[in-house]
């Protein structure tokens, strides 16, 4: 096959990752947490790149709460640039995990997607009863484990909620790839908890602090979004699967 048979598909195939299908609600939200993000990396002299990371990260938590493709390609920015803001802080958990973990498995992400597309968004599952409670028993396990491991590095700060937040971040982006919705569910939780450890930080004089404690404020109310979205989704999808006609989810 020649390249100028290549090139049409090739177009094409980058076209139907951009068109995200925006709802005005989605767009409102966006602008607002932008402004908002902006006029508090001014007030704070947060600096231009602790900006772009927080639009980055909001960019890509709406658009992983739409069930579309992109946000793993918007991530990978987002990790790499918010692992070097935790490095800044003490927050040697959360850069290990960014940089360690969440940008590689943006890229597989991007492959297991790929294969379970359902016109723009992706086909989306939803756990069963004992499935979620051994989802919620092993995650204060391991947080359990990790903070006390953490505990033991002199310069770390709030080594339970960094264990905390990674552990559930570890959590999440397994569901999210394995296309669950419960990974909502946890990410309340984790949002809850990262946003008081980034107060903390700013309360303790950090730059960073306040637009990271946006950016964590801008996430908890996309889980509560996302959670209803891929709810949705779930059940249309699970209705396709067994036979029936599914309507699309609200989103």
């Amino acid at each position: 096959m020649g390249p100028t048979a290549t090139s049409p598909r090739l177009a094409a195939s980058l076209a139907s990752w951009l068109t995200v299908g925006w709802k005005p609600y989605e767009l409102a939200w966006l602008l607002t947490f932008g402004a908002v993000a902006a006029a508090v990396a001014l007030h704070f002299e947060s600096g231009p790149f602790a900006l772009s990371v927080n639009l980055c990260g909001i960019l890509c938590v709406v658009l992983a709460a739409k069930g579309h493709i992109l946000n793993y390609a918007v991530g990978i920015y987002n990790c790499v640039g918010y692992g070097i803001i935790s490095v800044w802080n003490g927050l040697y958990g959360e850069a290990g995990l960014n940089l360690l973990f969440f940008a590689p498995m943006a890229a597989v992400g991007i492959l297991v997607w790929r294969k379970n597309l359902a016109g723009s968004r992706v086909r989306m599952r939803r756990l069963g009863g004992a499935e979620a409670a051994l989802m919620w028993t092993a995650t204060a396990a391991c947080t359990a484990a990790l903070g006390a491991f953490l505990a033991m590095i002199p310069t770390q700060n709030t080594p339970y909620v960094d264990a905390a937040t990674n552990v559930l971040s570890i959590a999440t982006t397994m569901l999210m790839i394995w296309r669950y919705r419960e990974q909502w569910q946890l990410y309340v939780t984790l949002d809850v908890l990262t946003v008081a450890m980034w107060s903390a930080r700013a309360a303790a004089g950090s730059q960073e602090g306040a637009v990271m404690v946006v950016m964590w404020s801008a996430y908890l109310v996309n889980a509560v979004y996302g959670w209803r979205v891929w709810n949705a989704g779930a059940r249309a999808d699970a209705t396709l699967t067994s036979g029936g006609v599914a309507e699309a989810p609200a989103c």
